[in-house]
């Protein structure tokens, strides 16, 4: 009965972000069966920590959208989620999720949950905010001034945005989890947060594939066509390593650090 409850939510608030625009079809489709298993097998506290990062990072999406409607050349992708965005930033989620149900004694699944939402909720926060800073972004391999919207470019506005939402999880995970002291937990799902978003921005600067416009003369994520219809050429990184890849791998990191720091 949990589990249909969780699939019925997940599936309600699928279809709303679909007609909200903060979702496509597909990543609708992805977000019912993602946030069905982790409403119907984890129950109210892992719904509040999913919930309050799909809400508050759809909302930043498409806040101050006209200031940030220009870089959208850079991204990979519009606002609207398809299911590939939807699965780097939930999937882990729901596999604790699965884990959580066939160990149900266990505590490291809840853990590890929580620094994989803390983590996508710091590096959602820090790239829909970050964009606003009015001093321009430094490549974090390199230390090198670039244009607003590059991978792996970082600003203090953008890493206090991280720091902030990273913080916002662990405050929910401390409150809601009862799986420790309240201070340890806040302080560890906070940093493993902010670890994850800059591992994010550590492999947008150095691994993962970026392409370049001969026409616009920009670097972007997006390929094989830029927004102004030229074919784009891959300059640097794995071509197998796209922006949801790294994403995924954001959410890996911060539950890998919750579980090196509680020593499990």
């Amino acid at each position: 009965m949990a589990l249909a409850l969780g699939f019925l939510l997940g599936a309600v608030i699928g279809y709303l972000a679909f007609r909200a625009g903060a979702l496509s079809p597909s990543g609708a489709w992805t977000a019912a069966l993602t946030g069905g298993l982790i409403f119907g097998l984890g129950g109210i506290h892992w719904a509040v920590l999913l919930l309050t990062f799909f809400v508050s990072s759809s909302g930043l999406s498409h806040a101050f959208a006209a200031r940030k409607a220009v870089l959208s050349e850079k991204f990979s992708k519009s606002s609207r989620r398809d299911w590939e965005q939807v699965f780097a930033n939930g999937g882990l989620g729901a596999l604790m999720a699965v884990a959580h149900a066939l160990f149900p004694q266990q505590t490291w699944p809840w853990l590890v949950f929580a620094g994989a939402m803390a983590a996508v909720n710091a590096d959602t926060w820090a790239t829909e905010l970050g964009v606003l800073s009015p001093v321009p972004p430094r490549l974090i391999s390199s230390w090198k001034i670039v244009e607003h919207g590059t991978s792996g470019g970082i600003t203090f506005l953008g890493t206090l945005s991280a720091l902030s939402g990273a913080f916002v999880i662990g405050l929910l995970a401390a409150a809601f989890g009862g799986s420790g002291n309240f201070v340890v937990v806040l302080g560890i799902t906070t940093l493993a947060g902010l670890v994850g978003a800059l591992c994010d921005s550590l492999l947008g600067a150095t691994a993962q594939a970026i392409y370049y416009c001969p026409h616009c003369q920009k670097e972007t994520e997006r390929h094989p066509w830029h927004t102004c219809g030229t074919e784009t050429a891959q300059i640097r990184g794995w071509g197998w390593l796209n922006n949801d890849m790294v994403n995924f791998t954001c959410s890996l990191v911060g539950g890998m650090v919750v579980v090196i720091l509680f020593g499990m």
